[in-house]
């Protein structure tokens, strides 16, 4: 085949769409919007065809350049956004999302009607365009209603997002939050301070200042009630998991707002109260279990799953599962190495001291045991943990990753294992069933266990007693973590907020600020952890409580 002339190559390279694009992409990378402003007013003069990829890379450039425009350039900006937009659809070119989202950023920009501009576009994208909005879509006017404090407009929104199936995370939720908080609309904070226990575990220091303020305000002073059924919030909480009712708020009066720690006992360093270990929901659990069990009964013979749903409903006491097959293989990836029984004797004789006497069930496959039997010493043990109840061996053609994963969901137990849950079993519950469970992985096994065996010596990894995710009390008070991907649990900041009548610390409401109120701001908790991190400060066990009062002397870290 003739190769073609050299000429050819350089006429095509030289094509003005090609240069055009050449010269679009220099100014995208540069940031610079005037000079993809003159070029594309040069391609519309000189008749350059434009397509999708050259609008939408000139609107992105735009919206994103409105962040640090000075505010006198800007009505050009958003004017010039506007002409090309009218000029894409003009020319027959259909708008895409990523199109509509940068409009709708553009028109945010705008002091007097921004806000409906942008949701206008997003309302019209799928009748209009037949694209469907993203998050990220919504948020140029949520953030405007936020911003401008026209809650209703910002509920508006939200209620458009649920509807097209998308879920508000953090920030929008946070936005929410705010608007809310600052017009004093008390019902829909709680609201939404639900919602963002739902998204997320742990906050971010933002969100938690959002918080502070509304629990520091005259508007959540006055919001609560008295004499509630103690019985009905504590059913609630059970039915919930742990960690919230969502009865609504409870008390009267100023709110004690702290930033403190939590001990290992659960302990919260400014209000002394126990938090929680939170479960998913009783109905929660039921659909996990339930779907957990189907699976397993569609990959393997269906009789096998159900005889060991049937023999762990009547054997439901156990307090801790073993992932036995991960104990014994834990380190014996060397020459000699197999099956070490003994790593898993060592982990169940270690639980049994724990629970005061009770065995743990060990999940284990047919094919090892049967491998045990012809070792008499092995044969033994397994003998004993049969007659203890101690032992559950999973039949042949089975994996016995079903078994313990069932096991500890259903019976919300302690489960011993190093396993990160990430193969195929676990994509398959996450992405089918409960992708957010996937990511909350605390929430689906608050009570895991981790081991190692240090020169052949084990150690158990127990989990904390409370679980870092944001706590409503039964009296009425709130704990929210804060996110710190690079400290330790121990040291997590909390923002504590509780009323006077519901704390430990014998507060005075005639005092400024209150007598328990640790420390008066964040930057205060943060600097005093810096000071005891250089010092090397170590925490161990619950703070000192007798700390925890003095507004001089800050809870332990």
């Amino acid at each position: 085949m003739a190769m073609e002339p050299p000429s050819k190559k350089k006429k095509k390279g030289h094509a003005p769409e090609a240069q055009f694009r050449r010269a679009l992409d220099t100014c995208s990378r540069n940031g610079d919007l005037s000079g993809a402003l003159d070029l594309y007013r040069a391609a519309i003069s000189n008749g350059t065809h434009l397509i999708s990829y050259h609008f939408n890379n000139i609107l992105h450039l735009c919206s994103s350049s409105l962040e640090t425009l000075p505010s006198p350039d800007k009505p050009s900006a958003i004017s010039s956004g506007f002409e090309i937009f009218n000029c894409m659809i003009a020319h027959g070119t259909l708008p895409t999302e990523a199109t509509i989202t940068s409009m709708a950023r553009i028109a945010a920009h705008r002091i007097e009607g921004g806000g409906d501009l942008a949701f206008d576009l997003v309302k019209t994208l799928k009748e209009k365009y037949g694209a469907s909005p993203k998050l990220r879509t919504y948020g140029p006017a949520l953030f405007w209603f936020c911003k401008n404090l026209d809650a209703d407009k910002a509920y508006d929104v939200e209620n458009h997002m649920v509807l097209n199936g998308i879920s508000p995370e953090e920030p929008e939720i946070a936005a929410l939050l705010d608007v809310s908080a600052r017009l004093g609309r008390e019902e829909k904070v709680y609201e939404y301070l639900l919602k963002l226990r739902g998204s997320v575990a742990c906050v971010s220091r933002s969100t938690a200042e959002v918080l502070e303020r509304w629990f520091g305000s005259e508007s959540a002073r006055e919001v609560g009630r008295l004499g509630w059924d103690v019985s009905a919030v504590r059913d609630a909480i059970t039915v919930n998991g742990g960690g919230w009712h969502g009865l609504g708020w409870l008390g009267k009066g100023k709110w004690r707002v702290s930033w403190g720690s939590v001990g290992f006992d659960g302990r919260c360093s400014c209000c002394s109260e126990t938090l929680a270990c939170v479960d998913i929901t009783q109905k929660e659990t039921e659909m996990f279990s339930d779907s957990v069990a189907s699976l397993a009964m569609s990959r393997e013979t269906w009789s096998n799953f159900t005889n060991f749903q049937d023999w762990l409903g009547k054997h439901a006491a156990y307090e801790a599962i073993v992932d036995g097959a991960n104990v014994g293989l834990y380190q014996q990836n060397f020459a000699d190495g197999g099956f070490s029984l003994s790593q898993l004797d060592a982990v169940v004789n270690e639980l049994y001291k724990r629970s005061h006497g009770k065995w743990p069930l060990v999940i284990l496959h047919n094919k090892r045991v049967r491998v045990f039997m012809e070792n008499p010493s092995a044969k033994e043990l397994i003998e004993t943990w049969r007659a203890k109840g101690i032992l559950y061996t999973t039949p042949s053609g089975s994996n016995d990753d079903w078994y313990w994963l069932y096991a500890a969901v259903r019976l919300k137990c302690l489960l011993v294992t190093n396993d990160e849950m990430r193969d195929h079993i676990f994509e398959l519950l996450g992405s089918n069933f409960f992708p957010k469970w996937k990511e909350r992985h605390q929430l689906l096994f608050p009570r895991k266990v981790k081991y190692t065996f240090a020169k052949g010596v084990l150690v158990l990894h127990m989990p904390p007693t409370y679980s870092s995710v944001i706590q409503e009390s039964e009296t009425g008070s709130w704990h929210i973590p804060i996110e710190d991907k690079n400290a330790e649990e121990g040291r997590r900041l909390w923002l504590c907020a509780t009323r006077c009548g519901a704390c430990d610390n014998g507060c005075d409401d005639n005092l400024p600020g209150g007598s328990c109120q640790i420390l008066r701001s964040l930057p205060e908790m943060q600097s005093v952890a810096a000071v005891k991190h250089a010092n090397g400060a170590q925490r161990s066990g619950s703070p000192d409580q007798s700390d925890n009062k003095s507004t001089d002397q800050p809870g332990d870290n």
